[in-house]
């Protein structure tokens, strides 16, 4: 009975043993056959993928190369019919269609419309025979005007007329008054002639040039000349649609370029390698409308056919990169010029240097922010010049201007200097300054009087 039970319990052990062993084998064909499973469901979803990837990649270029290239290729109106067989809907091929009809006919509308009241101005000069003139100037280094020496006009002295240059314009009366650039005009010793839509040819004479703005208005004689409405500035948006006329390299007259507003409220110094003189632009507008030389004094437009710039400077070296002067800067000018055929500037007649963290702690000042009015080197550079509206005022050395008509004159923060916010009063008004006089704040008024 007990060596039974010994043989029954062994038999008990015996299949333990071997359930052990049947578990472990199988667990061990699991994990592999669970191995084998996941390894061909990744092979599979690879394959899948690439295929469905390849195949939409396939579909969506045939659609959307269709698409583009008819559009590029200036076969859109030929081929609508194709970009609806290639996924797009009728409504969606008919809005594509109307919109590119909008855009380039209202570009179209407003170079009709705008064209024949931009004219080309030619620079010509005397120069000495058997010699090259190169002293025509412009910004970035290199002209907007175009040379071009020619000879003809050769008189008995040795000396022969030529072209040297070419800008721009636009006429802001019917009587004849034209917009340019200052450095389009600047040379006192050469002559301007208005080359008209018609292809006439006009000497201009000099009405008024801006000292502090790229500005200048210049006039011939006639009357109903066609003119450009000025529009505002003040409302410009990146983005916006803008075209530009000009007499591209001083030959190609009236060329027109579009492109859109870039930026806004740029800043810096633009000068030239031949005359060695540079000026600050301020608040002025970057646009990528192709501007090459001579289109300075140009307008630039907005999709109504308003000015909204006048064409400035390009920069060297880089691509669809120009500046325009803002038209409500224009406006100011023409309208001076217009009511009193000369252009005024206020002045209140202090020198100064902006103040800085530097220069505040250099002369123990209470503010980094100002304009501090010093003396210069020489002994007839005031700091106040006598007789002036900050004289009248009782401003005196080392008083510090903080404020004018509540704008704070901070050219660290904000790029306008003191006398850029008092080019934007009129000659005759009244202005309140805060200032900084004898160790306390306060408020004082003078009329804004002309720049001789």
């Amino acid at each position: 009975m007990e060596e039974k039970n010994n043989l029954d319990q062994l038999e008990k052990e015996i299949i333990e043993i071997d359930k052990e062993k049947r578990q472990e084998m199988f667990g061990k064909i699991n994990k592999k056959n669970s191995l084998i499973l996941i390894g061909l469901f990744f092979i599979l979803t690879v394959f899948l993928s690439s295929g469905f990837g390849a195949l939409f990649g396939f579909l969506a270029s045939r659609s959307n190369g269709n698409i583009f290239s008819a559009i590029k290729g200036g076969s859109w109106l030929k081929d609508f019919s194709n970009m609806e067989k290639n996924g797009l809907s009728s409504e969606q091929v008919e809005t594509i269609k109307q919109k590119i009809i909008q855009e380039d006919s209202a570009t179209i509308e407003v170079v009709k419309k705008t064209t024949p009241a931009v004219v080309s101005i030619i620079i010509s000069k005397d120069i000495p025979l058997m010699r090259d003139y190169f002293g025509f100037p412009g910004f970035f280094g290199d002209p907007f005007g175009f040379e071009e020496p020619g000879a003809n006009n050769q008189n008995s002295s040795g000396r022969e007329k030529q072209k040297i240059g070419g800008g721009t314009g636009f006429f802001i009366t019917e009587d004849g008054m034209i917009v340019t650039n200052r450095h389009v005009v600047e040379d006192t010793e050469a002559e301007y002639t208005v080359l008209t839509k018609d292809e006439k040819e006009h000497p201009a004479k000099i009405l008024a040039i801006d000292p502090i703005n790229d500005l200048a208005v210049i006039k011939i004689e006639g009357n109903g000349y066609p003119i450009l409405s000025l529009g505002d500035s003040s409302s410009l948006q990146i983005g916006q649609t803008v075209i530009a006329i000009g007499n591209s390299l001083g030959e190609f007259s009236n060329t027109v370029s579009r492109g859109i507003i870039s930026g806004l409220k740029r800043n810096l110094t633009a000068g030239s390698d031949y005359s060695g003189e540079s000026e600050k632009l301020t608040d002025i507008i970057q646009t990528d409308a192709a501007i090459n030389q001579g289109n300075s004094g140009g307008p630039l437009l907005n999709i109504g056919g308003e000015v909204i710039g006048i064409n400035v400077a390009i920069a060297q070296g880089a691509q669809n990169i120009g500046f325009a002067i803002p038209s409500n800067q224009i406006k100011r000018v023409a309208d001076q010029v217009k009511e009193t055929g000369k252009i005024s500037v206020p002045f209140i007649g202090v020198r100064y240097i902006p103040i800085n963290e530097t220069i505040q702690k250099e002369n123990n000042l209470p503010y980094n922010y100002g304009d501090l009015i010093v003396r210069g080197n020489k002994v007839t550079d005031f700091a106040v010049i006598p007789g002036s509206p900050a004289d009248k005022a009782g401003l005196v050395e080392n008083d510090i201007i903080l404020e004018i008509e509540g704008q704070k004159i901070d050219e660290g923060k904000n790029p306008k200097s003191l006398t850029d916010v008092i080019t934007f009063h009129r000659v005759g008004d009244e202005i309140k300054l805060k200032i900084w006089h004898k160790g306390q704040e306060k408020e004082v008024s003078l009329i804004l009087e002309e720049r001789k």
